[in-house]
């Protein structure tokens, strides 16, 4: 497989090409590492599957990325969309220097200091996110609350917790605010964090239009804590300075109940996820012992969905 991507990446690409290095992660995309004439560049390529049906293509994942780019967000340089890499779509961009992996980003020692300026680092790309003008990636659709619940209707099992979180968002739902675009994902894991903090934001295959606080605040839902569930912002610190700075750059003045909704919409959502997902296996679309963690993981994110619901209720 290794000599193949690297023919075809050498068809595609031209020049010098070193051997392309499979990365470790990534449950719908695969991700190569290569050198292209000396250029660190990383190649992201369709899997067998979709983590969802509402994915991007690559297609549409590398023209969100070239928007973002060009809005100033910090994120890796997107170079060339191949419609046809060794069989599946993929596209090339820079490959940036740091760390992704979320358990290290919270914990390891070196990056303290980066993780008091991610707070503020976060909402500052956040920002540009949401002020990227819609008709630059007029293919995005517009989600619906609704959607989770035809979601897990599909899972067809009873789960009495996410269904009460779904009733409770109904009932209890802000004024909504005018779409945006919206990452999607934005949270510790998909960010490349480097000794001084954000280097940039990775992952767009979920982008669309939403309510911006919907994006804000999901990476506050605990999952994405990563061990550290005392740091309400992905276990790298407090959520007061992130929503301030927020606040002060897109004049939006989102308010802690907002917030806190938006939290527990998170944690409805990534429940079902982690449904959905464990289904991929089961079914045996994707026979993987990480989707089927998640089934186990699923059970954890409802348990946070009572604590939250319980602590709303007080």
């Amino acid at each position: 497989m290794i000599a193949e991507m690297r023919e075809a990446l050498h068809a595609a690409l031209g020049g010098e090409i070193s051997e392309p290095v499979l990365l470790a992660g990534g449950a719908s995309k695969e991700a190569w590492a290569v050198d292209a004439d000396g250029e660190a560049l990383l190649v992201r390529r369709a899997a067998g599957s979709v983590i969802h049906r509402h994915t991007l293509s690559l297609e549409n994942e590398f023209a969100v990325l070239q928007a973002a780019h060009s809005a100033g967000v910090k994120v890796p340089k997107p170079l060339q969309y191949i419609s046809d890499l060794a069989g599946r779509e993929a596209f090339v961009m820079e490959r940036l220097q740091g760390e992704t992996i979320g358990r290290r980003v919270v914990r390891k020692e070196e990056l303290a200091t980066a993780r008091e300026r991610l707070p503020v680092q976060m909402a500052d790309e956040l920002a540009k996110i949401h002020a990227i003008p819609t008709a630059h990636v007029p293919f995005l659709y517009e989600a619906k609350l609704e959607r989770m619940v035809e979601e897990l209707d599909e899972v067809d099992e009873p789960h009495p917790a996410i269904e009460l979180g779904l009733w409770w968002l109904r009932e209890n739902r802000p004024a909504p605010r005018e779409p945006v675009v919206v990452h999607g994902d934005y949270r510790i894991g998909n960010l490349v964090v480097g000794d001084a903090g954000l280097v940039g934001v990775l992952d767009w295959e979920f982008a669309h239009l939403d309510d911006p606080v919907r994006d804000l605040a999901f990476a506050l839902v605990r999952a994405w804590r990563f061990g550290v569930p005392e740091k309400r912002l992905g276990g790298v610190g407090p959520v007061e300075p992130y929503v301030e700075r927020y606040n002060e750059l897109t004049g939006f003045d989102v308010q802690p109940e907002e917030l806190d909704y938006w939290e527990l919409a998170g944690n409805v959502g990534w429940a079902i996820g982690c449904l959905t997902q464990m289904q991929r296996h089961l079914t045996g679309q994707d026979r993987s012992v990480e989707l089927a963690i998640l089934g186990r993981l699923g059970v954890e994110v409802e348990y946070e969905i009572v604590n939250l619901l319980e602590r709303f209720a007080a």
